[in-house]
């Protein structure tokens, strides 16, 4: 698997930027989830919005900008979040499989846990640095995440329209900015390096992330402020 750079992202037979046209596309995280709230473990793609989550996802519906695509990953969360900003403007959202979040531990190992229960497991997950392993039958080993991403960089990001509305995940959302900053996914190193990043990066609830680039390249992310017009 090929390794977004910056030279890879940005190759140097691309138009020069001020003769390419721009675009803009807006990732936002999924509000609160029922695990996100500590609770009693679900398959991951079955994992629903708490209260909170459900009043976080209302009050995106009237920020966010009216009708535009809309796009959300095979996990319940983000059809959820998306559900009210949809209903809002009679919008059926499409399904974007390479915008799905890294699910490294199997239900099988975490049916019945709480989070405090499943933090262990992960902290061991991540210890191992593998991006090879699998934690069992359903989860995902971290180069096939990490190849989500690449897929939507080079494959998905050309053909979504100017302006979408993406609905996704947070470990999804700080790999992207891990890519974006000319960083490698690839080694056990790698790996661990970009655990430490990600652990560091606030990528909250209901957060919207605008990503900017040429109509063949994504070149920065930001994460917008709450009370952001910049649409």
């Amino acid at each position: 698997m090929t390794t977004a750079t910056k030279s890879s992202l940005h190759p140097e037979t691309a138009q020069p930027k001020e003769a390419a046209h721009m675009k803009t596309l807006y990732l936002i995280r999924h509000a609160q989830s029922a695990a996100n709230a500590g609770g009693t473990s679900l398959p991951d793609r079955e994992i629903s919005l708490s209260a909170k989550g459900a009043q976080q996802a209302a009050e995106l519906a009237c920020r966010l900008p009216a009708n535009r695509r809309v796009f959300v990953s095979n996990m319940r969360r983000t059809h959820e979040t998306a559900a009210p900003y949809c209903a809002r403007h009679g919008i059926r959202p499409e399904i974007l499989p390479c915008l799905n979040e890294f699910s490294y531990l199997p239900f099988a190992a975490v049916q019945g846990l709480d989070a405090s229960a499943r933090k262990p497991l992960a902290e061991a997950y991540w210890q191992r640095a593998d991006p090879h392993f699998r934690a069992g039958g359903g989860a995902d080993t971290f180069a096939e995440f990490d190849g989500r991403v690449s897929d939507f960089l080079h494959r998905a990001w050309p053909s979504l329209p100017h302006g979408s509305l993406l609905f996704g995940h947070g470990i999804w959302i700080a790999l992207l900015a891990w890519w974006l900053s000319g960083n490698y996914a690839e080694t056990g190193a790698d790996m661990a390096a970009f655990r430490a990043f990600q652990s560091s990066l606030h990528v909250a609830n209901a957060s919207v992330w605008r990503l900017d680039g040429t109509e063949t390249a994504a070149e920065s992310l930001r994460c917008l402020p709450e009370n952001a017009t910049e649409f």
